[in-house]
């Protein structure tokens, strides 16, 4: 379990982008010495930029993303005081761009419609352990999304941002 950060566009042609925070879980289950697979879910939430919407006034609304991946992990370079971790998660994301655009529709601001897209997660962990159960957990992530508009030209587009996450791990089984 750790704190979460993103940073994301809630729209696919805005300049300005999001800062969300959040939580990330996470779950790895070990079939070999160093192969396992991994399932997260990730909430991230926070204000965006808005696409210039004079008349009406709206900005910093609120978004909000929601991850469910799974996939492979590797245990990379390891010891008794931390390790190295690399994985490879594919699953979906909930976008929600609507709720604080006051019932006008997304593409006054130039965003997204609420949806839920593709997504994949590329990244990894760095462990340090602090006794043979607890870890402090620092995991950088590319997160990706393929996101689409169904208004004017109805485009798609594949979205990589930045993602970091910060917490602890416990360890329900001591390895060998």
């Amino acid at each position: 379990l750790g704190m979460a950060y993103d940073h994301m566009k809630a729209g696919p042609n805005l300049l300005q982008g999001a800062n969300l925070g959040g939580l990330d879980l996470t779950g790895t289950m070990w079939m070999t010495k160093r192969w396992g697979v991994q399932a997260t879910g990730r909430g991230y939430v926070g204000t965006s930029g808005a696409a210039p919407n004079a008349p009406l006034n709206i900005k910093g609304p609120f978004v909000s993303e929601y991850y469910f991946a799974g996939g492979p992990v590797w245990l990379g370079p390891h010891n008794k005081h931390g390790a190295i971790l690399a994985h490879a998660l594919v699953g979906g994301v909930y976008g929600k761009f609507e709720q604080d655009l006051r019932g006008l529709p997304p593409s006054v601001v130039g965003f997204y419609n609420d949806q839920v897209a593709p997504a994949a997660i590329i990244g990894g962990h760095f462990d340090l352990n602090r006794s043979p159960r607890w870890v402090f957990r620092i995991t950088p992530d590319a997160l990706m999304k393929w996101y689409s508009v169904d208004y004017g030209a109805k485009n798609t587009q594949w979205d990589v941002n930045f993602g970091i996450s910060v917490g602890v791990e416990y360890k329900f089984k001591r390895t060998r």
